[in-house]
């Protein structure tokens, strides 16, 4: 049975979301997939939309991170397929599964000034090919920023999908590992050694060696869980532990020794998680369908990530 740990609700009706920021005063940073905007959460409840796209069927800010420079990075999936499915909305169509809408261009990943709400889009492509749906992302120590590409599917095919490695300046970007079955959660070890990719559709999440920044040995792969469940967003702790947010199963806590274990999340979809305060010990978990972030009292303290503000 899961762990059942204290928690309570932070915010409720967001429009699906995902890819918590805490920042340093104590208010969370959002994105609204659905809402197609980044959302401030303040310690005190109060929310104020920082920067807003397109609908829903032309842009999807997915997940999030702060960068060397202080602004608040983005990957943007391109928009999403929106359907009603009882009480939720969901993101596919549920006759086909096919999750690319007709009005969409290209994913992204995009910059956004926190003071201003100016977005700016970085990358559309890479070596000739679009980004289909870039989807999680993380900083590493060298001001790089790896990320996924989930990519889209259609009634009848999918995108092949792989991660990413490119500078903050939108100066390059680089394929580093391809292809991959849907990843979508990504995070560094403390040491940033280690590469950690989560896959959707497998419910597989990989290890792979950090060799140089933004390069990785492949053939050093080790895939540390193989459930029959799907994978979304993950975090990291402070001591390594890698937590996977399983969507309809909670968290799945990974241990440095390889012992598995789940947290219970209330509702059908955690998404997504992240770790502050002033011990870093309240992580901060998304769940989508709901539309709720909820601040949970962890055991152990998250990794404080490379960049903050």
């Amino acid at each position: 049975m899961p762990d059942s740990l204290t928690h309570r609700v932070v915010a409720s009706d967001l429009s699906f979301p995902e890819g918590p920021v805490v920042l340093r005063d104590g208010s969370v940073l959002v994105v609204e997939i659905r809402g197609a905007r980044l959302t401030r959460i303040r310690p005190d409840g109060d929310r104020e939309t920082v920067a807003s796209w397109a609908g829903p069927d032309r842009a999807g800010p997915n997940g999030a991170a702060i960068g060397p420079d202080g602004a608040c990075y983005i990957c943007n999936n391109g928009g999403f397929i929106w359907s009603p499915r009882g009480d939720f909305s969901v993101p596919a169509d549920p006759k086909t599964g096919a999750t690319q809408p007709d009005a969409y261009l290209t994913g992204s990943i995009d910059r956004v000034d926190l003071a201003t709400g100016e977005i700016r889009a970085l990358y559309t492509e890479c070596d000739g090919q679009r980004l289909c749906g870039p989807n999680d992302l993380v900083f590493d120590r060298e001001g790089g920023l790896w990320f996924t590409d989930h990519g889209k599917r259609r009634a009848f095919d999918e995108d092949r999908c792989g991660v990413y490695y490119a500078a903050a300046d939108g100066s390059r970007i680089e394929r580093t590992l391809f292809p991959l079955h849907a990843p979508n959660g990504i995070g560094l070890s403390p040491d940033e050694s280690t590469l950690y990719v989560a896959e959707t559709p497998t419910g597989r999440l990989w290890s792979y060696p950090v060799t140089h920044p933004g390069k990785v040995d492949p053939r050093g792969a080790q895939c540390l869980v193989n459930t029959i469940g799907r994978f979304d967003s993950l975090g990291v702790e402070a001591d390594g532990t890698v937590v996977v947010a399983a969507i309809d199963q909670g968290l799945c806590v990974v241990r440095p020794n390889g012992e598995t274990s789940y947290v219970d999340v209330p509702g059908p979809a955690a998404t997504n998680i992240c770790w502050g305060g002033d011990d870093m010990k309240t992580a901060y978990v998304t769940e989508s369908l709901e539309g709720k972030l909820y601040a949970y009292e962890w055991p152990r303290p998250g990794l404080e990530l490379a960049y903050s503000v």
